[in-house]
């Protein structure tokens, strides 16, 4: 059985579709805030000087094998504690969400981390999450918080800056969520209209940068949903994951079909001064790619939703 936080969870329904979970520290959950429409930070605000990574999808080349002494030598800090510390999504349904009948934290992004567990520990369970909200993915990296953040996270230049990033394990796209009876689909269409994503995302600063649309943050995409269903926002911006998990909990939201407004590709997030570990993630994301994990992992939680088939994306290495 997983290590998972315990304690008393406290629950929002909006509509008696969306439920939020807390922020998880020490093992436990903090109280449920209602959210509210935030208008987002000015861009101007808050920018600061582009970092040039180079190809953000290049990661650093993986250990040759598990087993090598370079790979074991990686995790001997991890294997001494005697399990793997995550941060995840507790909300994202699909991605990380806590399944209400089994108390289990599930999803895509959930199997790519108990690929890890397995790796280092031969356990898929010997793994402890810690639920972080979009905004402190980096954050807890950078202080250590975590050994590995895996919360559909965009690799970008910005993020790598401050943090360090597995190969891409999957490559999404941004779209828009809006009401059945709504037939934008486009962001560009929504000028006027309060649109909604997480704090601290690539997806807030695309929202905010389109001209006419109102940004909304809130402090997960399931925040964003909340305020969808009070009517305080008109629309939600997200990966093509993440909203096809919104509309499986609401019947008055879609997702119009439209061409992905910017490729989102996912990495495994990693502190940056730990680039053996990352290494090691590597092979580990490779293995899963190749011996089928992956395509389970898929065909299970995205394929009844998105209806497209899909293979894994390429891994992308030679980071120096």
């Amino acid at each position: 059985m997983s290590r998972g936080v315990r304690g008393p969870l406290a629950a929002l329904m909006a509509i008696g579709l969306a439920a939020v979970l807390g922020a998880c520290t020490s093992g436990v959950y903090a109280d449920t805030v209602l959210p509210t429409a935030t208008p987002a930070p000015s861009s101007s605000s808050t920018s600061t000087p582009p970092f040039d990574c180079g190809d953000p999808v290049k990661s650093y080349d993986p250990v040759p094998s598990l087993t090598s002494a370079p790979a074991q030598a990686a995790i001997a800090d991890i294997k001494k504690r005697g399990y793997l510390l995550a941060g995840v999504s507790g909300d994202s349904r699909l991605l990380g969400s806590r399944n209400p009948l089994t108390g289990q934290i599930e999803g895509f992004d959930i199997d790519m981390v108990h690929a890890v567990a397995e790796a280092i520990f031969g356990d898929a369970n010997k793994v402890t999450f810690i639920v972080i909200s979009a905004a402190n993915r980096t954050k807890v990296l950078m202080d250590q918080k975590v050994d590995i953040v895996v919360r559909n996270m965009t690799m970008s230049c910005d993020r790598w800056r401050d943090i360090a990033f597995s190969s891409q394990y999957y490559r999404s796209g941004l779209k828009i969520l809006v009401r059945t009876n709504d037939k934008t689909n486009t962001l560009e269409g929504l000028a006027g209209k309060r649109v909604c994503a997480p704090k601290g995302t690539s997806t807030l600063t695309k929202v905010s940068s389109t001209a006419g649309v109102i940004a909304v943050g809130a402090d997960t995409h399931t925040g964003c949903l909340v305020l969808f269903q009070n009517g305080e926002v008109d629309a939600i911006a997200g990966d093509d994951t993440v909203l096809a998990g919104l509309v499986a909990q609401d019947p008055y939201a879609y997702v119009p079909p439209m061409q992905p407004l910017t490729d989102e590709p996912y990495g495994i997030g990693v502190n940056k001064d730990k680039v053996d570990f990352v290494r090691y993630v590597n092979k580990v994301v490779d293995t899963v790619k190749a011996d089928g994990r992956w395509k389970a992992s898929y065909d299970k939680w995205f394929l009844p939703n998105l209806k497209v088939e899909a293979t894994p994306p390429a891994s992308t290495y030679g980071r120096t």
